[in-house]
């Protein structure tokens, strides 16, 4: 069976318009805009409306890639959508945009539960149908209203999440042009599952009592000692399959969980600050958000271009982490995007 080739052709993105400020949450619990910059380098951060569901900014991320690239998603054959905060259990919130987007009903639908990983995941999963021949056109989406589940009365949580969406298009390539995929590197240790988790209908893992909120419960300090334990290996091994050197990469689009994880990262593998990309600053921590959202504003900013190597790596609930070498070559941008 010949390989087909699956190129990124598109991207879009987008933020509520609603911002909740470090100094809007002095005035909810007990915290202060330095504490919060000085341990995370969030200063604000963007809200859903009530009413405004995580299938509204999938729609809203995927308008604005077609506005930019004058992309059509009529036939899209399949739609991935990465979320842990789905407008329901089900029906998808792939299948509700299927039919807002007025895609074809032939087209494959799912929600992809990988929390802040699950963007990478999606775009390891899109890469795999259109190099096997079973898709040609495929919409990857990483969107979160986190905000929706965050805790307000924890101040170690509460200052940390907010709500977007980032969008790409994944399309077979038939010229010249080479693969967006380079490598992926896929880990999972279920074992810290308690350190960050939303219960449902389970409250007990491993006959561990669980708090039983509905809301997000993350023990940060675990989870932290976990990434900087991990990630820069797993780092090294999407090199080590690519056959690259660290040298060769432009660009390392962490998840933006907190700056000051971030800082480790780049320490231990060896990456200069100023080719990490992240989105943190003003959107805050959007879970599998984050990774197309500072990708997109690398864009915006004229920082990134095509033929440019980015690194991406996912770390989140389950605990799971991924991590994908990419080399962009997007189509021509026929529209100016709109401010974020």
């Amino acid at each position: 069976m010949e390989i087909q080739k699956a190129r990124i052709t598109a991207i879009g993105t987008y933020v509520p318009e609603k911002r909740l400020t470090n100094h809007d949450l002095e005035g909810m619990v007990e915290t202060s805009d330095e504490w919060i910059v000085q341990r995370t380098g969030i200063r604000e951060r963007r809200i859903s409306e009530p009413k405004q569901y995580t299938s509204d900014l999938c729609e809203a991320a995927v308008k604005d890639m077609m506005h930019r690239y004058g992309k059509s998603v009529s036939d899209v054959d399949f739609i991935i959508v990465a979320t842990s905060t789905p407008d329901f259990p089900f029906p998808s919130t792939a299948s509700i945009l299927q039919d807002r987007l007025g895609i074809s009903a032939s087209t494959g639908a799912i929600d992809v539960s990988a929390a802040c990983a699950g963007f990478v995941y999606g775009l390891h999963m899109a890469n795999g149908l259109i190099a096997s021949g079973l898709h040609r056109k495929i919409l990857v989406i990483g969107a979160e209203t986190l905000t929706k589940i965050t805790d307000y009365t924890d101040r170690t949580t509460c200052v940390l999440f907010g709500d977007g969406a980032g969008a790409v298009l994944v399309e077979r390539e038939d010229g010249d042009l080479p693969s967006s995929f380079l490598s992926a590197h896929l880990s999972t240790d279920g074992s810290g599952g308690t350190h960050i988790y939303q219960t449902r209908i389970a409250n007990q893992w491993n006959g561990i009592e669980l708090i039983d909120k509905q809301l997000l419960v993350q023990n940060g300090r675990e989870v932290f000692k976990w990434v900087v334990r991990t990630v820069p290996d797993g780092m090294k091994e999407v090199l080590r399959k690519a056959h690259m050197d660290l040298e060769q990469v432009d660009w390392f689009i962490p998840h933006s969980a907190n700056l000051r994880m971030i800082e480790p990262l780049c320490e231990r593998s060896g990456i200069p600050m100023e080719k990490a990309l992240y989105s943190l600053v003003h959107f805050g921590n959007t879970s599998a958000a984050t990774i197309p959202l500072a990708l997109d504003l690398g864009l915006r900013e004229g920082r990134v271009h095509n033929g440019d190597n980015a690194l991406l790596y996912g770390f989140g609930a389950g605990l799971v982490q991924a991590g994908m070498l990419i080399r962009l070559h997007l189509d021509r941008q026929e529209a100016d995007p709109a401010p974020l």
